[in-house]
């Protein structure tokens, strides 16, 4: 377990969950270009941890969008229009009056959908509520470890289907909402297509393997019926968000979060009703499942 790494340029502190899901790193300061040495260091603790928690970093969004490039080539988000003037960054926002569900209400892993979805998310708070909108996220490696290993073989041949339909689609969430939303979410017939990846994916980094499912996200399994689907989907959604598996984050202004898609699935909650909220997020582009 990691949790102090020292290099020759810098000297953080890595201090990890008690499960080891989940760190915060303190000793850096991201407003400027980290060194190679030190980048290697935190990309270690990312992949170890699957959750990186940086408390004091006001950065400004050349900043936030430095440090993404730090970690990879900018993703790819659609369906949600970005910042003028910044395509690659999103303003995760929700006025006091906002009476629409809070945005990433439902457990998912980000742009699942995609043939090449992000590796990471990067959540920069800016305004945040005396109450209520933690995240809460889901350890889909410890999930999968969980499991029998008769069950895991049965999944181990499974491609589960990927469609953005259900939040995105003609007739999805966002289509029928009735009520004001300050973020300008894109309703497109695109999000109804499907994708399909592995239902376990093995993580490039690490080697181990994870669930790469979610409610939000997948629709059913290649091959199988929509009961038999369900059947199966269910029983690893209720499994891989028991509270054993459960980090929760309770954010504080100027805390810097990046998390791996690649290994969880993350739920925002709400209950700052009456309070202005304001995020800023960019994400790095993946690799395709395997």
């Amino acid at each position: 377990m990691l949790d102090r790494v020292r290099t020759q340029n810098s000297n953080i502190e890595v201090t990890p969950t008690a499960s080891g899901f989940g760190a915060v790193v303190t000793g850096l300061d991201l407003s400027k270009p980290l060194p190679d040495g030190v980048m290697d260091e935190v990309r270690q603790a990312w992949a170890a941890h699957g959750v990186l928690s940086f408390p004091g970093q006001p950065l400004s969004l050349d900043q936030l969008e430095a440090v993404t490039l730090q970690f990879g080539p900018f993703g790819v988000d659609p369906f949600i229009a970005p910042m003028p003037g910044r395509p690659n960054v999103l303003e995760l926002r929700r006025e006091p009056d906002e009476k629409a569900t809070n945005f990433g209400a439902g457990w998912h892993s980000d742009w699942s959908f995609q043939p090449v979805p992000p590796a990471a998310t990067l959540l920069h708070g800016q305004v945040i509520p005396p109450v209520g909108g933690d995240t809460l996220f889901a350890d889909c490696t410890a999930a999968y470890a969980a499991l029998s290993p008769t069950f895991q073989e049965m999944l181990a041949p499974l491609r589960a289907i990927h469609s953005a339909g259900r939040a995105y689609g003609i007739k999805g969430v966002f289509a029928r909402e009735t009520e004001r939303r300050t973020m300008q979410i894109i309703v497109s017939e695109e999000a109804d297509k499907t994708h399909t990846h592995p239902l376990v994916r093995t993580h490039p980094v690490t080697g181990e393997k994870a669930l790469f499912v979610s409610p939000v996200y997948t629709v059913g399994i290649e091959g199988l019926t929509p009961a038999e689907s369900q059947a199966i989907l269910g029983f690893l959604f209720g499994h891989m968000t028991q509270p054993e598996f459960i980090f929760r984050h309770r954010w504080a202004r100027d805390t810097l979060l990046i998390w791996d898609n690649r290994r969880t699935v993350h739920l925002a909650e709400g209950g700052y009703d009456g309070h202005l909220r304001v995020m800023h997020r960019t994400t790095v582009a993946g690799d395709v499942p395997a």
